[in-house]
């Protein structure tokens, strides 16, 4: 994924930061429970192609996933 993208893309509904789990090829924004697929290298960033992710998820992944913009 490329670093420029990922530091200018945002949550599509809080304009929050998003973090960039590269193992799971996902965008996550811990403060609406979201995590927005990346799909053949391109971020899906609707609401309605995005997982929801469970309390205990959204916890665990605020403390361990990179910010975006860090992303290799």
């Amino acid at each position: 994924m490329d670093k420029q993208l990922l530091a200018m893309l945002v949550c599509p509904l809080c304009k929050g930061k998003l973090k960039y789990d590269k193992d799971a090829q996902e965008l996550l924004c811990t403060f609406d429970g979201l995590a927005f697929p990346i799909q053949d290298g391109v971020p899906v960033m609707l609401e309605g192609e995005a997982r929801r992710m469970s309390v205990e998820e959204k916890m665990e992944r605020s403390e361990t996933a990179a910010p975006a913009a860090d992303a290799e």
